[in-house]
């Protein structure tokens, strides 16, 4: 079937429901203060708590990434302008700019498959281009996609570190440009450059105010913590559940992607039900992790339709679990396994694992 034919099979799970997404984000955050406020009573009794804790927010973050998610595609609410509202509170909760994150997410889902394009979260090599590293390269290379570097390392720098160093980094050098063409009585270039906030570090001035907003917010968030609970005791437990959920995301997400034998083209040749079918895998979590993920382990059906609600993926896949046959299985035991496969055989058209 072409991408026409399968919007219409899919159209009925694409009905967005105002009561299903309220309900998702009230639970979701009234768990997640809960969880807040018992391991805030508890880490009065010992500092030991404040591990298990973390390791619970984890999850939480994880949950509230993928509803933002949702919002960016505008498949949470039914109203484009709640999934606005509701996707910038999230991306605060989660430490990420959702505007600027979803443009980028976007530009996933147009090349999927398309390895030419887009080599994925990881930027992974060709099998020749990993062939003309010397020993100590490869070492990096594959020691920079471990899942446990990904795990404690990656995640931290995607959602935490990123998010901020960038924004800082854009408003210094805009503000030192602003500064010497003020200095040098250029006023129509202060002028335009105060219009058009120009940075390598967001695409539009857009960009930079939703960058903006979303880190302000943070900061006054992190003030009130810190000043209700300790500087130590409030960013020991939000590195830690931040950094693991976004570790999480990344490893999943590869594995969504990047396993033995995924379909991997090039521009010229990508075929767009191909590449979900083929090249995006279906997780078979626990129902524990379903609900912490959303739902997002079902990737083969958001990727021929990002109109799906989550809570809507489970029942397509049943409903239609005919066509879903070739879809490849992974086990979360066997993800592991899986995000070992970081090369693109351009001859092949596939996604290998390293060689051995």
């Amino acid at each position: 079937m072409d991408i026409k034919s399968w919007n219409e099979k899919l159209k009925p799970f694409m009905i967005k429901s105002n009561s299903i997404a309220l309900r998702q984000l009230f639970v979701t955050f009234s768990l997640y203060v809960g969880v807040w406020i018992v391991s805030i009573k508890a880490m009065e009794v010992s500092a030991f708590f404040i591990i298990p804790f973390s390791l619970i927010m984890t999850f939480f973050v994880l949950r509230f990434f993928v509803l933002m998610h949702d919002c960016g595609h505008g498949a949470l609410f039914p109203s484009q302008r709640a999934n606005q509202i509701a996707g910038y509170a999230l991306g605060v909760i989660t430490g990420m700019p959702q505007f600027v994150w979803s443009k980028s997410h976007s530009y996933h889902h147009a090349t999927n498959g398309d390895w030419e394009k887009f080599r994925g979260a990881l930027n992974i090599k060709t099998t020749n281009e990993y062939d003309s590293l010397n020993l100590s390269q490869k070492r990096n290379y594959r020691l920079l996609r471990h899942p446990l570097s990904l795990l404690f390392f990656g995640g931290f720098f995607y959602v935490l570190f990123n998010p901020r160093f960038n924004w800082l980094v854009g408003i210094i050098k805009l503000f030192t440009e602003i500064f010497y063409a003020a200095l040098y009585g250029d006023i129509t270039k202060v002028k335009q450059l105060l219009k058009t906030v120009p940075s390598k570090k967001w695409k539009s001035p857009r960009e930079f105010r939703h960058m903006s907003y979303n880190n302000i917010t943070l900061l006054i968030i992190w003030y009130f913590m810190c000043h209700a609970i300790g500087v130590y005791n409030f960013f020991i437990i939000y590195s830690i559940s931040l950094s693991l959920a976004g570790g999480l995301g990344i490893i999943f997400f590869t594995a969504q992607h990047n396993f033995e034998n995924s379909y991997a083209e090039d521009t010229q040749n990508t075929d767009y039900v191909r590449a979900a079918i083929d090249g995006t895998s279906y997780l078979q979590l626990p129902k524990w992790l379903n609900w912490f993920t959303a739902d997002i382990g079902y990737h083969h059906i958001h990727h021929l339709s990002t109109s799906i609600p989550n809570y809507r993926l489970a029942a397509c896949h049943k409903a239609m679990a005919c066509h879903f046959k070739d879809v490849k299985r992974i086990r979360w035991n066997e993800i592991n396994h899986s995000i070992k496969h970081l090369l693109w055989d351009t001859d092949k058209k596939l996604i290998v694992a390293f060689p051995k």
